[in-house]
């Protein structure tokens, strides 16, 4: 591996890098990226439909769904710190089919998230300057504004202009939450397991869908990007991982209050998409007041503008990463009997994940794809989305969350992974659970796509 020896390195908070640490809350950093970036304002008008549709009774779901994505995001981070490889890395030691895989899937769903989060940024601030320029200027002025941040922005200045952005929306989701008076009594009792008819994909939905995206593959690269290199880190981030999808989790069963109180009971419809949160500020409006609806607005501007810049950096270091292992030779795998007699603590004198990801943030790929999240999908912003591209993107994005859950627990049950890092029985159920249920999901999305 490229970089110094870690025995010899420093962090950001000037300790020597292989000194073992307790997990602490000075640490938390990137769970706080990843839940700002997995909850976009497509979760929450799902999450705000569900709690319509069927009030406090899919609770438990959102619950089961916080500890599924506890599991995925923990795996992830757990291979990068336990190996001193790459998600990546470890994905191209499975063989060919996960490149080429990669390689379309980011491509593909860069051109058409561009243009979606582009939008979803400019839906909000339309909503509060009704007499400003229109939707199409504010989505390439914040497309631009996301550009320009994460290209001069080094990970430390990210990571707390996140951690403001996501304190903007607990605040303003909470509030909201609170104000529309929820029953104390059945949300209690939404956390027994019922599925009423027709609840069956809603379900599946808040269980796999809020939070589950590209950016939980990305969550090992913020951790190395944080200076977390080694194992010596995996306590403090087990508690950052925690921290983060249980605020995940916060988001959720606030949406849902919000759905069941403002919308159930008076049988309100939203706009499926990110409309629909522009639905909900107007019933806000008309429910407490304008102020109110106003700050709704902010927060869901938040929720939208975070999840732009935390794809155009995490994704964007990700193919950083993607391009410079295609250009390497494929590393030998460890055998079983190899990897017992290495201990982890040489694995980690190899790993320079931070010089590594440090690097990469100035690299000739990673803004290349900075690039192509910006400007060519603001054609998209013209145009239909054409057919065949839609359908490409469908059934690739369905692919990815299966594809990451199964790979992880390939990864981290193989000779590639040191035998104390290796799954255990919690693990691996909580992995295969993840993998069938997004194997679900990913037929169901297939099928209802426009073909």
């Amino acid at each position: 591996m490229i970089g110094m020896s870690e025995t010899s390195a420093t962090t950001e908070t000037g300790e020597p890098a292989s000194r073992p640490r307790k997990s602490s809350w000075k640490y938390i950093g990137p769970g706080v990226v990843v839940a700002a970036t997995g909850v976009g304002a497509g979760d929450l008008v799902a999450t705000l439909i569900a709690g319509s549709k069927f009030g406090y009774t899919l609770m438990w779901a959102a619950v089961i769904g916080c500890v599924v994505k506890i599991s995925l995001a923990e795996a992830a981070g757990r291979w990068h710190l336990a190996t001193g490889r790459t998600l990546f890395d470890g994905w191209r030691s499975l063989g060919p089919w996960t490149t080429v895989y990669f390689a379309i899937y980011v491509v593909v769903w860069g051109f058409i998230y561009g243009a979606t989060a582009m939008s979803s940024s400019a839906l909000p601030i339309v909503a509060l300057f009704p007499d400003g320029p229109g939707l199409k200027f504010w989505a390439i002025v914040i497309g631009l504004i996301g550009l320009l941040f994460v290209w001069f922005n080094r990970y430390a200045v990210f990571e707390k202009v996140m951690t403001v952005l996501i304190g903007i929306m607990f605040v303003v989701v909470m509030y909201v939450a609170v104000r529309v008076v929820p029953d104390v009594g059945a949300s209690f009792a939404g956390l027994l397991p019922v599925l009423p008819d027709g609840s069956l994909l809603y379900t599946l939905g808040l269980i796999g869908g809020v939070g589950g995206t590209i950016t939980m593959a990305a969550y090992g690269y913020w951790v190395n990007a944080k200076g977390w290199s080694n194992s010596s880190w995996m306590r403090v981030m087990r508690l950052d991982n925690r921290v983060a999808y249980i605020t995940t989790g916060l988001f959720v069963v606030a949406m849902l209050i919000v759905g069941a109180e403002l919308l159930h009971a008076s049988q309100i419809a939203l706009t499926s998409g990110d409309r629909g949160l522009v639905d909900l500020g107007k019933v806000l409006e008309d429910r407490f007041g304008a102020g109110t609806a106003k700050l709704f607005l902010v927060g869901f501007f938040a929720t939208s503008f975070s999840s732009l810049i935390g794809v155009w950096h995490g994704v964007s270091l990700m193919f950083a990463d993607f391009v410079e292992r295609f250009r390497a030779p494929v590393a030998p795998q460890p055998s079983e009997s190899s990897a017992a007699s290495e201990s982890s603590a040489a694995l980690e004198e190899e790993h320079a994940g931070p010089a590594v990801t440090a690097r990469q943030q100035r690299s000739l790929p990673f803004r290349a794809y900075l690039l192509w999240l910006t400007f060519p999908p603001m054609t998209l912003l013209w145009l239909d989305q054409p057919f065949g591209l839609v359908i490409a993107y469908g059934v690739l994005g369905a692919f990815f969350m299966p594809f990451l859950a199964l790979t992880l627990l390939w990864l981290l049950n193989s000779p590639r992974t040191p035998g104390e890092w290796r799954n255990g029985w919690v693990s691996n159920g909580m992995l295969a659970l993840s993998g069938l249920l997004f194997v679900v999901l990913c037929v169901q999305q297939v099928r209802d796509l426009p073909w």
